[in-house]
């Protein structure tokens, strides 16, 4: 059996597909210690409940905080204190508050690590479309999102692989509106995690399907990783 072959064999991490939470905790734990991180709208926010104090990761909110704890519950809620989702937060030791301009500041400023953002599509050199669908009734304006798209050194996309329809979420061209170009680097789905840049889409490993049934999903072509990177 040759090395490739090897290679995707060995991939599939797990038997089922991952569920919102245990992506999430995945994603945390590929977050490199010390990082400076945005978690967009939606599902990353997920991705606070699970860093570890060890890792010392301050997250920065787009309202304007840095050192964000998990989502806060029960007597932790504060209604004044809430993310840029709007959903209550907590605060850790040495959180700062900032003038909205003064976040954006950040964000565009290249202060930022990782930010991890949702998306409808993500084609296979990396472009990002989050904001819109077409529909009459979408969000109007693509907001911050452009800003953490271009300004973090690395972008992470959570999502679903596929749409209700059944379609593949990784295309070689996204047809929506794009977010940024060429900006994300790795894509967290409930079948795979991928890697993205100017060379094409690896996977680097999958969740309750092969790297063939994987193939099948994508109409993007695929290579396996050689070993796993983080």
């Amino acid at each position: 059996m040759s090395a490739q072959a090897n290679s995707q064999t060995s991939m599939q991490a797990s038997e089922k597909p991952l569920g919102r939470n245990e992506l999430a905790e995945l994603v945390a734990r590929d977050i490199a210690p010390g990082s400076f991180v945005n978690l967009g709208i939606g599902q990353p926010t997920l991705v606070s409940n699970y860093l570890k104090p060890e890792q010392n990761i301050t997250l920065h909110t787009e309202n304007g905080m840095l050192g964000m704890g998990p989502a806060a519950a029960g007597d932790d809620i504060d209604g004044d204190l809430i993310n840029a989702g709007k959903i209550p937060v907590t605060e850790l030791p040495g959180a700062s508050y900032f003038h909205h301009a003064d976040s954006f500041a950040i964000m565009r400023g290249g202060h930022l690590d990782i930010c991890v953002l949702g998306a409808f599509q993500v084609s296979a050199t990396g472009d990002l479309a989050n904001w819109h669908t077409g529909a009459p009734d979408a969000i109007p304006a693509v907001g911050g999102a452009m800003d953490l798209a271009t300004g973090a050194k690395d972008v992470f996309v959570m999502m679903t692989l596929l749409t209700r329809e059944g379609a593949s979420k990784i295309v070689n061209a996204c047809t929506y509106p794009l977010t940024g170009v060429g900006c994300v680097t790795r894509v967290y789905t409930d079948k795979a995690v991928f890697l993205t840049g100017p060379d094409g889409v690896t996977v680097r490993e999958t969740f309750g399907c092969t790297f063939e049934e994987l193939q099948e999903l994508v109409p993007v072509p695929l290579k396996a990783a050689a070993a796993v990177a983080l």
